[in-house]
Parts: C-alpha cells; structure tokens; sequence
C-alpha cells in the first residue's frame, strides 16, 4: 500500500510539473497563474486517483510499463525544448541555442509539400510576420520529430521485450478499463476495429488539425504565435495526441493478438485431450 501511494504521488507530482513548465521557464508576467495551478493540481489529482485504486477507470495500460511513461516523457520533453527555444528569444543560453540549431535543421528536413510541418505553417493567417512562421515551422518539426521518434522507440521496446507480457501475466481487463467486454461482438474483432480506427486517426489528425485551424481561423485564433506559452501547448498537443492515438492503436492490435493466441492454444489442447480420451 505504501509503494502504490508513493508511487501515485511521484507520478502525480510529475504531471503538475509537465502542465508547470512552460510557466516555471518562461520569463515575464504570468496573469493566468492561478487557473493553470488549478488545472495543474486537478490533472495532479486524477493522476494520483487513478494509480492509487486497485482497479482504474480511465488510464489504459495502466499496469503495462513503459506504454504510459514513454508517452508522458515524450509530451514532457516536447514541452520542455519548445519552452527553451521560446525562452531563447529574449533570453538565450548555451541549452537553447543548442535546441534552436537543431530546430533549423529539423525545419529544413521536414518542411516539404503536403508535409503537416508545411500545412500548419500555411494555417497561419495572411499578413503574419515572416520570423512568426518561421518560429511555427521550426517548432513544429522538432515537435513532430520526437513524437516520431517515441512511436518507433514504443515499437521497438514491443518487439524487443515482447511488450506487455514482459513482466509475466496481463490483465487485459485492468488495463483496458474503457473497454466493455459485454458490449457485444467478439472481443477480438471489436479490440482490431478499435486498433484500426485509432491507427487511422493517428495517421490523419497531423493532416486535418492544420486544415480545420486554417477554416476556424476567421472565427478563432487557434494559433496565438504571439502567446509563447499558447504556442507551446499548441504544437505540443498537435504533435502528441496522434502520435497517442498511434502507440494506443499498435497496443490494442497486440492485445487482440494475445487473446487469439490464448484461444488458439486452448482449442488445440482441447483437442489433443479429444485425441487423447476418445
């Protein structure tokens, strides 16, 4: 019980320091303080609530490490180099000027047609200055390259270590706590469907969020590059949600894998004890 609350509690003091972040770093006047505490202490609270229970009811993969510390550290870091290269405007240092090189160059590499690097620069609205969409190309492909680089890294650590069985057994039901097994159908049909719907999203969203911005941007202004920390959280969130949605899809995929396997060899036991007794 202890090990369980410490270990809600680091977890939890982490997730007030992602949502924190941009407002630790950031120089300058900080008016919405208060409410980011509140949503920072309430995101903190779910956190702690949900790995203090026994049984979840909203985190997947809660008991199938590393799923939701590889997501947690990628959205961390991808908020932490934007939030530095922002820094580095006003007020450089050796650690953003080295995130700022390395931003040009990832700029360049990945800001071609038809890229979603290119189509969020071009959901920026006409008449913005040109050191702005160069800021938003620049973030945006090195956001875009580390949620590349945790889904290959996810994908590589399942094949490796034969994730999420590494650890010994997998409780599909405790892990899937949004999953209704009774909601009809064959499970593993319903857990393919949900894989390739969450693959698909994951594929499309980098395409249609700039898209849909560049249509609500005559009622709203979906991209404020002139708020650093909107900025931050923009990007970060448009790089991280499909990147999720990817990783959630492959894990869902090798949990329909598991359960055919598992009622595959059943059948055949069954079998050979036909064989056997008949």
């Amino acid at each position: 019980m202890f090990t369980r609350f410490v270990s809600a509690l680091v977890r939890a003091i982490f997730v007030v320091l992602l949502i924190a972040t941009p407002w630790l770093l950031m120089p300058g006047p900080n008016d919405s303080a208060p409410i980011v505490l509140l949503v920072a202490i309430f995101v903190g609270w779910l956190v702690f609530s949900e790995y203090m229970t026994e049984y979840p009811s909203l985190i997947e993969f809660r008991d199938a490490p590393p799923y939701n510390r590889l997501r947690f550290g990628a959205l961390f870091a991808t908020v932490l180099v934007l939030t530095l290269i922002q820094r580095g405007i006003n007020h450089p240092s050796p650690i953003s000027e080295l995130f700022t090189a390395i931003s040009h160059v990832v700029g360049d590499a990945l800001d071609f047609p038809f890229s979603p690097v290119r189509l969020m620069v071009l959901s920026l609205p006409e008449g913005t200055h040109v050191a702005d969409y160069d800021l938003l190309r620049r973030t945006s492909a090195i956001a875009y390259l580390m949620s590349l680089i945790s889904l290959v890294f996810f994908i590589f650590i399942m094949w490796l270590n034969g994730w999420p069985r590494q650890n010994g057994s997998f409780n599909v039901w405790t892990n899937l706590p949004t999953f209704d097994p009774t909601g009809g159908g064959d499970v593993v049909g319903r857990l393919n469907r949900d894989a390739n719907l969450y693959v698909a999203l994951g594929f499309l969203l980098p395409f249609l969020i700039p898209a849909f911005m560049k249509v609500a941007a005559g009622i709203i202004d979906p991209i404020a590059v002139t708020q650093p920390k909107s900025l931050i959280w923009t990007v970060s969130l448009w790089a991280f949600v499909p990147s999720s949605l990817l990783m959630r899809g492959i894990a869902t995929a090798r949990v329909a894998s598991m359960i055919a396997d598992k009622r595959r060899r059943s059948m055949d036991r069954d079998t050979e004890d036909m064989h056997v007794f008949g």
